[in-house]
């Protein structure tokens, strides 16, 4: 007889009602099954790093087995959950502390990191770059060199139906391409094309940690996008262009990405749960082997105090020196200083800016007095003439009902009014299904002091004005001093031609670097802020469960938008320029980036309306068009990277760690992270030491000429005394392209209070190129 105790449950009698021995074996049974559960509960995934040279000649060359037998060691009940062979040489598992913490015991392991979870982080933007008026220019690639570039997106996907991915006009896949279209749910390999070359999903670290399968009736185990952000972010750097696009008619015109004839790579390792570092890997690792030019990560939130435990920034070192240059979007977490992702210096970390459009609204009150804002509304207008007005605060019971938080309002106070629903804590567009539940016919956000007056576009459930803080200040004084306060909204069409634009956007993550202070970061900006981009058709555009409406394109904000902008951009840099190297890109997008307006005034950063600084935007806005010919640039390769580690400390096993190189830093050499050859200058004084930040600092850089011979005179403005800065020599010849010289920048600084900040710039100029870097300096 079979007994199915494993199923005891299931069974008509009660346990104890079995004989002696079948109650025995039942009761084991289960012991060893809760037993087996808790060990589940108790293990995490880990990426484990290996050293191939290290593997005993009994393998042979196989190494996967090495691996395994290395895994059975340890555990007999764990398996591999991915293999990585490119951008680093491991595994992934699942493993119990006590079993992660013996295997890195054994000889042959690097490193063993525990999975870290991420978070997600146009019709315009071609025009307000210049790209459209540059394409007829000597100086822009050609569609044949644009369709050799493959951009691959870590991300959530794609929803390849739309037209943004249209192959309309594009030759056969480039020859060295070894992507694939990978099958999966609602997911087929005729989903790719000419254009989107390759799909591929990576779903195990994410089902590892959630403990159960993806399922399927609510999620698409493939690389079918269901939240939206991938098929943006993909359409946005490369989308193919599509006439007449908008969202409700809003930001109409034609939806081109930055670089539309180039090839999309995507490779889904972000779901509903977030995005788990052991797919991330496996899907960079994935990415670099099929052959992507660009790799794209719109992806980041987890803080690190160095970058050998960063999973990102050990999958890009390896692609980085593969030639790929990989972008990453610098985090949303502005106005804060030192609220960065992607800190390391082989990274292009991209912060984000707003556009020359707007979508114009505003609040006309009781009193007469309108207050301005912005909205993307399309539906029911409300009623002809004044409605009454109520804060949400003094519309609920709930300690956060001023931010109309799910279920705070109370209808008998909400029903047939206009409401004011602070921003912050919930989605915005959350809000607007929370008002319209409760009875209310309208909505004003309200920023508040955090987002100060920074308006940012959504989808709502129903008439909705955003509105900074003056105005919601405003409005909240005119409900408290009138009995019944009263307002109607009036919205307008896309207006273009906005100034000031850019502006630096208030929730784009600030620097310094918190990792390395003598590294700039952000290194640059670009549009981030309502952006139309191609979207999926399985989720609304506001994203809200309760709204039945699908759109082809849609406008969202932040970093995620800005990553893609300058992703298709150095794809445009890659195909005019095939031989640069990932660091030459970066220089060159560094250095032709412009701080000030045609006016000559300062960017502004909205978080406080004064002027950026090189913390809120790096080297400056992105200038594609003068990118394409940056007369000289600051090469960066692998040597350059590891005397940077050396200058950091690094040990040898650290240095393995990141990069996979075995290196061991040179006793007698005195290394300096200052003169990593960046194409920005950050300087770092302690205050603390006996000269209180009073001293001499001198950086060393090599300019590589890449445009025609010729002699560059340099200059620098400082606007503080408390700073002198020399420059020698003061001018420098080339007389070959690719020809290399050098030069030494001499800081001299006076003692200064802790948290003081100076900026400078400093410019080589050839009558033609302008080659700018930015310079910050800061007491701590």
């Amino acid at each position: 007889m079979k007994l199915k105790l494993a199923k005891s449950e299931k069974m008509k009698i009660p346990i104890c009602m079995l004989p002696l021995t079948l109650m025995l074996l039942a009761l084991s049974h289960i012991s060893c099954v809760v037993a087996e559960e808790r060990e589940q509960q108790m293990k995490k995934t880990y990426i484990i790093r290996m050293d191939k040279s290290k593997m005993p000649a009994s393998f042979g060359d196989d190494h996967f087995q090495w691996y395994g037998s290395s895994l059975k060691s340890v555990s007999k009940s764990a398996d591999v959950l991915y293999t990585y062979r490119t951008i680093i040489h491991g595994f992934s598992t699942r493993l119990t502390a006590e079993e992660a913490e013996l295997l890195e015991k054994q000889s042959g392991i690097v490193s063993v990191l525990p999975e870290l979870r991420y978070e997600l982080h146009t019709t315009r933007t071609p025009e307000f770059l210049g790209i459209t008026f540059a394409r007829n220019e000597a100086i822009f690639p050609t569609s044949d060199k644009i369709s050799r570039v493959v951009i691959g997106l870590i991300d959530t996907g794609v929803w390849p139906e739309i037209k943004s991915y249209d192959d309309k006009g594009l030759g056969p896949v480039p020859k060295s391409w070894k992507g694939k279209c990978e099958e999966g749910t609602n997911f087929n390999s005729s989903s790719c094309n000419r254009k989107l070359v390759g799909a591929r999903f990576f779903p195990k670290g994410y089902e590892a940690s959630m403990g159960q399968p993806i399922d399927e009736r609510v999620e698409s185990r493939s690389p079918r996008d269901d939240s939206g952000h991938g098929t943006h972010t993909s359409t946005t750097a490369a989308g193919s262009a599509v006439p007449g696009a908008s969202l409700f008619g809003y930001a109409s015109g034609t939806a081109r990405g930055m670089a539309t004839q180039a090839r999309v790579a995507t490779y889904k390792a972000c779901w509903f749960g977030g995005c788990y570092s052991s797919d991330i890997i496996a899907a960079m690792d994935k990415a670099v082997e099929d052959g992507v030019n660009i790799l794209s990560l719109s992806i980041g939130g987890t803080r690190y105090h160095n970058y050998y435990t960063d999973a990102m920034a050990i999958g890009a070192f390896s692609a980085v020196a593969k030639g790929i240059f990989v972008s990453g979007s610098a985090g949303n977490g502005g106005p804060a200083k030192g609220s960065l992702s992607h800190n390391a210096p082989w990274i292009t970390t991209v912060g984000a800016g707003t556009l020359d459009r707007d979508f114009p609204a505003s609040v006309s009150l009781g009193n007469r007095k309108k207050c301005r804002g912005i909205s993307i509304y399309a539906g029911p207008s409300l009623s002809s003439g004044l409605l009454p007005l109520v804060y949400a605060g003094n519309a609920s019971n709930s300690i956060d009902g001023d931010v109309c938080s799910l279920d705070s309002l109370i209808p008998g106070k909400v029903a047939g009014k206009i409401v004011v629903c602070d921003r912050g804590i919930t989605y915005d567009a959350e809000k607007s299904a929370v008002v319209k539940k409760a009875g209310g016919v309208g909505m004003i956000l309200a920023n508040t002091k955090a987002s100060g007056e920074e308006v940012v576009a959504d989808s709502y459930l129903l008439p909705t004005v955003v509105v900074g803080q003056k105005a919601g200040d405003a409005i909240k004084r005119y409900i408290a001093s009138h009995d019944n306060p009263k307002a109607t909204f009036d919205f307008g069409k896309t207006q273009l031609g906005v100034e000031p634009s850019p502006v630096v956007a208030a929730f784009s993550s600030r620097g310094p670097n918190p990792i390395s202070p003598t590294v700039l970061k952000p290194d640059l900006i670009a549009p981030g802020v309502n952006i139309l981009a191609g979207w999926s058709g399985a989720v609304p555009p506001s994203g809200f469960y309760e709204d039945t409406r699908r759109v082809s394109f849609n406008i969202i904000s932040g970093t995620s938008m800005s990553c893609p902008h300058v992703s298709g951009l150095a794809a445009l840099l890659k195909a005019a320029h095939p031989k640069w190297s990932p660091g030459a890109v970066k220089s060159a997008l560094m250095t032709t980036s412009y701080t000030t307006y045609k006016n000559g005034k300062p960017l502004k950063d909205i978080a406080t309306r004064n002027a950026a600084t090189p913390f809120d935007y790096g080297a400056g806005h992105v200038d594609p068009v003068a990118a394409l010919d940056p007369g000289l640039v600051y090469d960066l390769g692998v040597e350059d990277y590891l005397s940077f580690l050396c200058a950091l400390n690094y040990t040898r096993r650290d240095i393995k760690i990141l990069t996979h190189i075995d290196f061991t830093c040179d006793s007698s050499k005195n290394y300096r992270a200052g003169d990593l050859n960046y194409p920005s200058f950050a300087v770092s004084l302690n205050t603390s030491s006996g000269n209180r930040g009073a001293g001499t600092k001198i950086y060393t850089r090599t300019l590589t000429n890449v445009g025609t011979p010729g002699t560059y005179k340099v200059s620098v403005s400082t606007l503080s005394p408390s700073v002198k800065i020399w420059v020698e020599p003061k001018s420098l010849s080339f007389t070959r392209a690719y020809e290399k010289k050098m030069y030494t920048v001499t800081f001299v600084t006076s003692a200064m209070p802790s948290g003081t900040k100076s900026f400078a710039r400093l410019e080589w100029y050839d009558g033609k190129h302008i080659v700018s870097s930015p310079i910050a300096i800061s007491w701590f």
